[in-house]
């Protein structure tokens, strides 16, 4: 749960602006996505070797 203090001369947008910083910044809205359907382990650890490889290659591109 994410708690915002807020003051009480303090602008409803500045408190909105404040709350959604710290949901990106907490990766909430990241995890809920993720979480939105199922994936097999075997699914997931693929794309996470094809996104290391994609950015082994990005990274030995800028290098040279």
């Amino acid at each position: 749960m994410l708690i915002i203090p807020v003051k009480d001369e303090e602008n409803i947008e500045k408190a909105l602006r404040k709350f959604k910083r710290k949901v990106e910044k907490t990766g909430v809205m990241r995890s809920l996505k993720s979480r939105k359907y199922f994936e097999k382990p075997s699914v997931v650890k693929k794309q996470q070797v094809s996104r290391a490889i994609h950015k082994q290659k990005k990274q030995a591109e800028s290098e040279l």
